[in-house]
Order: structure tokens, then sequence, then C-alpha cells
């Protein structure tokens, strides 16, 4: 992985805490990075150029300009006043390559002084074993600051550790056996249609991220909410909202619109596409 600094840009110093999606159902991460973005106004500072990740391109998804600048697979945001890098990845990795992506993201990290990884992403909402929505939508949580993922910060938030996080498991096992760098026996991993209930979570991008961030030696706490396919702009703004808890950000300060704490990115205008034609009814 090549980072690419822009022409008079440079990475800074005091933006220590870095967050990131990992791709799942809803692209919910991915929205709330958004948000993030355009509510701090952070500033692009360059892209990451990983052949592990699918090429796209598009228009600039938050400050669009005569200039035209474009938006790439794998960016870099900077918001100084925040302590924030914010990575936003458009394009899904190559499959079979999750694990290498994840160890260069690592490095990455690593080598630019981050202190702490936040990963937001989410989980289907169809393998929900028990629901409760007495205090509305939930966040489930996993962290490095002990081996069984828990961390006293994330409990004092009320937040829920994730249930299925178990070391001991084959695929868990098997994600931090590679993110160490040890081979691991291929044999003893399922596929397809033998993954059961327990190999869901350590099956997705947020796991080996996870892994790799944590064999790393960095802080990493990946926070997770369910949902399904469809409009799940409101997950995203309490993602986003429970990073900034989490990182001792105050989104009140953000100086968003009519006074508000958050920015709607300029491409969420049409997420959903064009509005339908009203002449059909």
């Amino acid at each position: 992985m090549e980072f690419v600094v822009e022409e008079g840009k440079h990475l800074h110093e005091n933006c220590s805490n870095l967050i990131m999606p990992a791709l799942s159902i809803g692209n919910v991460g991915q929205l709330a990075v958004d948000v993030l973005i355009s509510s701090t106004r952070g500033e692009r500072i360059g892209y990451l150029d990983d052949p592990n990740v699918l090429p796209c391109v598009g228009n600039d998804a938050y400050w669009p300009s005569p200039e035209g600048d474009l938006t790439l697979p794998l960016e870099a945001y900077a918001s100084s006043s925040n302590s924030l890098t914010l990575i936003q990845q458009r394009s899904p990795v190559v499959k079979g390559m999750m694990v290498e992506f994840a160890k260069n993201v690592a490095d990455f990290a690593a080598a630019s002084g981050k202190k702490h990884v936040v990963v937001l992403s989410s989980l289907d909402f169809g393998r929900w074993q028990t629901i409760d929505m007495s205090s509305g939508l939930q966040i489930y949580y996993l962290s490095s600051s002990s081996m069984d993922g828990t961390d006293n910060d994330c409990e004092r938030f009320g937040w829920k550790r994730l249930q299925d996080y178990n070391l001991d498991q084959r695929l868990w096992k098997y994600l931090s056996n590679l993110a160490e760098g040890n081979a691991g026996h291929h044999d003893d991993i399922p596929s397809g249609d033998e993954l059961g209930e327990e190999d869901y979570s350590p099956s997705l991008p947020f796991a080996a991220l996870f892994s790799c961030f944590k064999a790393k030696g960095l802080k990493v706490t990946c926070l997770l909410c369910y949902c399904s396919e469809g409009d799940n702009i409101p997950e995203a703004f309490h993602l986003a909202d429970a990073a900034c808890r989490l990182l001792g950000v105050n989104p009140n300060n953000f100086g968003g619109n009519e006074g508000g704490k958050w920015i709607v990115p300029f491409s969420w205008q049409t997420v959903y596409g064009p509005p339908p034609d009203m002449s059909l009814f």
C-alpha cells in the first residue's frame, strides 16, 4: 500500500485518532464516515493506493466546486481541530484478499503514528438473536483493551460487547494467526456453506481489520450496529455519534447547518436516485 500525499498537504501529527469503515450490509460504516468528514469539514490530504481494493472513481462527495475534484477508492482526510484522521473506502476488497488489505492498512496506521483506531461497521439484522429495542438502537463493540474484547469506556456508555467474540473459536483464532504472521491450517477453516452461526462475525471485514490492528500493537475499537439493506442514514448518524463519544469529540462544536451538529454530505442528495416522476400517479 502506498500513501500518496496531495500537493501542499501533509499528515497532521496531532491527528492520532483514526476512524475508518469496514464494508458490510447496508454500508452503514461508509455512511457514518461520510457524515463525519462532512461535519468536521475534513481536509483531504491524500489517498491510499492498494492493489487489493477494486478501482472506482466518482464526483466530489462533499465539496462540489467548479474544479471538479474526483473521489477515489481509498482516501484520507484530516480534521486537525478534532485530532482526527478519517479514511473513506468506496469500493470493496478483492475476494480473498481481505487479510492482506487489513495488514496494509495496519502498517500505514502504525507508520503514521496512530494511537487509537475506530472501525465502524454493521451486522445483519436477520441474525440478531436477542431483540431489545427498549433503549433504542443498540451499539455493539469489540476492543483490544482486554483479552476478552471488553472496554471500560464502552461499558460506561451502555454499549454491549460483541457476543460471539471468542479467541478460541476457529475463525477468530485463524485471523489472529494470520495477522501475527503465523501460517495456520487451511484445512481447519470452513468455507461457503460450511460456515456456521459462530463463524458469521469473524468472516466479516471488520474482524480482519481488528485482528491486524491488534497484531500491530495499536489500540482498536470496532463499533457495530445491526441493520438491514435500505435507508440506513439514521444508523449512520448513530454510529458517527458513538465514535465521537468514544474519542471525546463534541459534535456540537462542528457548526453544522442552522446550528445543528451534523452536515449532510452533498452526495446524499442523490443517494437513492432522482425522485419519482409524479405524472405516474
